[in-house]
């Protein structure tokens, strides 16, 4: 009775060191100026909890201290939950560090927006991959802690190329979906927040994983499809080379508009708004109607998506404005000849 005492007063004495260096990671002195220590608290706690335990099951436990079959299934029991725990520490780490690196790819805008964006993809997809197989890698070490797997060792061997054969037929849409997923990243045809039209849907990369795409549409819906469908289909990307955009607000108007004044006054407007990124911008004619009207269309360029969608908006509304308080005989109207 006394082990097993000694073996959980020392399980807690290990909960207890990890809950101090978790208090000090938290520290105002620590915290604040080591920018890992967030991270790390929010996602290695529990795993190097649980690591803490079953390492010092391993170290404290003795054989003896149970019975049979029962002792047996313990120290069996305590492998794989060491492989288990460190696996999933070791995973957690990882992506603790990542965040640090992704975090401060979120805030990057401007003309370096395109390669953060890439980079983050890219972070992302790989520490998925190399989850995956450290996942595969730890379960098969868990598999070898049973002697009849090892036993079964050298028959296996010799059966992996038919078990291969097998296998790979069986998952050729997973690892084609994989292989595509690779491919799309590092060819640099599609980051997270990419703006795309696909099937005529206008929307936004929010998610990249190793077997589908998740584009977050304009009106908030999610559209979900496989990675290998933009390896095999036309797509458009409007953010491939560069976060700029340039939008495009379309009028129907009467003949007897002064396009200069128009003109005059768009730029005014753009000048004024924090949206326009000072560097492309025009209106023009581009039809005459046979109902009576002009098009025009006003160019300006933003950014992003977002902010260019936003004045756009706010362009349409301030011109409207204007041709209606300035110039309200030049509004639309359809004439008819009575002759």
């Amino acid at each position: 009775m006394s082990r097993w005492i000694i073996l959980i007063a020392s399980m807690l004495a290990a909960v207890a060191c990890v809950e101090m260096v978790r208090r000090a990671l938290r520290w105002r002195l620590i915290g604040e100026k080591w920018v890992l220590a967030a991270p790390l608290v929010r996602r290695c706690t529990w795993p190097a909890f649980a690591l803490a335990v079953v390492a010092t099951a391993n170290v404290v436990y003795r054989p003896g201290m149970a019975e049979g079959a029962v002792e047996d299934a313990i120290e069996r029991a305590i492998s794989l939950l060491m492989i288990g725990c460190a696996t999933w520490l070791g995973i957690q780490a990882a992506y603790a560090v990542t965040d640090v690196v992704l975090d401060r790819l979120v805030t990057v805008e401007g003309e370096r927006n395109r390669r953060a964006r890439r980079i983050r993809t890219q972070i992302t997809l790989v520490r998925r991959v190399a989850s995956a197989v450290i996942i595969i890698l730890a379960l098969g070490a868990m598999l070898f802690t049973f002697p009849q797997v090892r036993a079964l060792g050298a028959g296996l061997l010799a059966s992996a190329g038919i078990a291969g054969v097998v296998v790979g037929i069986a998952a050729q849409s997973m690892l084609g979906n994989l292989l595509a997923g690779l491919q799309l990243v590092f060819s640099d045809a599609l980051r997270l927040d990419d703006v795309v039209v696909v099937q005529g849907e206008w929307g936004r990369i929010e998610e990249l994983s190793l077997t589908y795409v998740v584009l977050r549409l304009w009106d908030e819906r999610r559209l979900v499809l496989p990675v290998s469908y933009f390896t095999t289909n036309p797509f458009e990307n409007w953010t491939r080379h560069t976060s700029r955009v340039i939008g495009a607000v379309m009028f129907r108007i009467d003949w007897t508009v002064p396009v200069d004044e128009l003109r005059t006054e768009l730029y005014r407007a753009l000048r004024e708004h924090p949206l326009w990124d000072q560097k492309d911008w025009t209106l023009q004619v581009t039809d005459t109607l046979p109902n009576g009207l002009l098009e025009v269309r006003a160019l300006m360029s933003a950014a992003d998506s977002p902010s260019a969608f936003d004045l756009k908006c706010d362009m349409r509304e301030h011109l409207v404005k204007f041709v209606r308080e300035k110039y309200p005989e030049s509004l639309p109207r359809f004439r008819v000849d009575t002759a």
